[in-house]
């Protein structure tokens, strides 16, 4: 099988990357070569930028491919290039959406692909993911263009400190802070359900989706089943960090008057509790399933950061941020 990934070197897609090539799969990467440090072995890079439709071409005159993955197409407009791109030029084209897209709050807290609407009030880059799919099938019932939607929810791996809250420039600033003994916010009270998955168990599911015919015009979510409350997965942050967490709980909505930016990534996200029901990918992956729990995933985590101090950077703003409205919040109660 010959599978094109634009992009290809992110945080989940690497991961889908190194099991492709494990699983006997002919990989072609197609980005800027700005990360060809992290181009997998065996992997074949055409360099390349998606965001020029013209240069795109060009660089991809002549190919064709059993699949093509796009892992950076956020917008509509940026999903009807590739349309045009590679239409009769690929069996199956994959959509990476969100599992944000779902409804916020869902009518039932058990998430599945075909019952649970999409809609999302809080956040315009699930709304765009929706808009997205939205062509997408549009454009399958009118000229059969062969499209698959996955939506991944959290998904973490050695490069990423998952949290609600964190410093995404330099998620060690999460850990430090836990070692440090300052306290930590934890949106509402923490016992929200959510679930975490690790890339690698993400990837088991992804690459029994390559070149499915039964996948094409098709929608999947591909999630861990263990569920978890937010006091335990900042619980298990600290564990692996080798130090219990002071948690401070405080509500979404009070952090989202502080910074108005954490209202998609809260209220239209991480605040609802979400629980998947992944028996449709296991039907047409059987043997799909997630095997790494969060609490050995992020001792992964942590290991690896711990094995590369030169990424082990501490935030200082965000660190001021998080302590300005712990004091703001602290001030209201004394009121």
């Amino acid at each position: 099988m010959k599978v094109l990934f634009i992009g290809g070197t992110g945080l989940i897609s690497e991961a889908v990357s190194k099991l492709a090539i494990e699983r006997g799969i002919e990989l072609y990467l197609f980005n800027r070569g700005k990360r060809d440090a992290r181009v997998p072995s065996g992997a074949k890079v055409i360099h390349g930028d998606i965001r020029d439709p013209k240069s795109a071409a060009a660089a991809l005159d002549g190919y064709h491919f059993d699949v093509v993955v796009d892992w950076i197409a956020f917008t509509p407009e940026q999903v009807s290039v590739d349309i045009e791109l590679f239409r009769g030029r690929t069996k199956q084209y994959i959509f990476i959406s969100s599992a944000s897209a779902y409804q916020k709050p869902p009518v039932h807290y058990i998430i599945t692909e075909d019952a649970t609407p999409l809609e999302n009030k809080y956040w315009q880059y699930s709304r765009d993911k929706i808009a997205c799919e939205q062509l997408l099938q549009e454009e399958h019932a009118a000229t059969e263009f062969p499209f698959t939607i996955v939506r991944p929810s959290f998904t973490y791996g050695d490069t990423m400190i998952p949290a609600a809250l964190n410093s995404w420039p330099h998620p060690w600033s999460l850990i430090a802070r836990i070692r440090a003994g300052l306290p930590v916010i934890v949106h509402g009270d923490g016992s929200s359900l959510w679930t975490m998955t690790h890339n690698s168990d993400f990837a088991k599911g992804f690459v029994g989706l390559l070149g499915r015919e039964e996948a094409i015009g098709e929608a999947y979510h591909i999630t861990s089943d263990e569920v978890l409350t937010w006091n335990q997965i900042y619980e298990a942050i600290g564990t692996a960090a080798g130090a219990e967490p002071k948690l401070v709980h405080i509500s979404s909505e009070f952090l989202v008057s502080h910074d108005p930016e954490l209202a998609g990534g809260l209220l239209g996200d991480k605040a609802v509790t979400s629980v998947f029901d992944n028996s449709k990918i296991k039907q047409l992956v059987p043997e799909f399933e997630a095997t790494l729990s969060f609490a050995e995933g992020i001792k992964r985590t942590v290991a690896w950061f711990e094995a590369h101090p030169e990424r082990c950077t501490e935030d200082s703003e965000w660190n001021e941020q998080m302590d300005a409205i712990i004091t703001a919040h602290a001030s209201g109660f004394k009121k």
